[in-house]
């Protein structure tokens, strides 16, 4: 019986994982309450956490996926030992 062989490695996988919780955070961190006010406008939309904070967090989830994409799975050499 051949064992199947991924074409993502573990170490892939986890940065996938790792990458999804940042994205996911980000985007938390970009949400905010509902506005208390008449008017509709609420001034939190602009604090800190919400236009510099969360769109770094959520870009360095996507720059993550891409990482974890391009990564390749361990050394190819140690897989398959070369015959004599």
């Amino acid at each position: 019986m051949n064992k199947k062989e991924f074409v993502f490695g573990k170490e892939n996988f986890v940065l996938l994982a790792i990458s999804i919780v940042l994205i996911i955070v980000g985007f938390v961190l970009m949400s905010g309450a509902e506005t208390t006010e008449e008017t509709g406008f609420n001034p939190e939309i602009f604090s800190a956490r919400r236009i510099i904070i969360a769109p770094i967090v959520t870009m360095a989830g996507f720059i993550t996926v891409i990482f974890a994409i391009m990564r390749k799975p361990g050394n190819p050499e140690n897989k398959y030992p070369k015959t004599r």
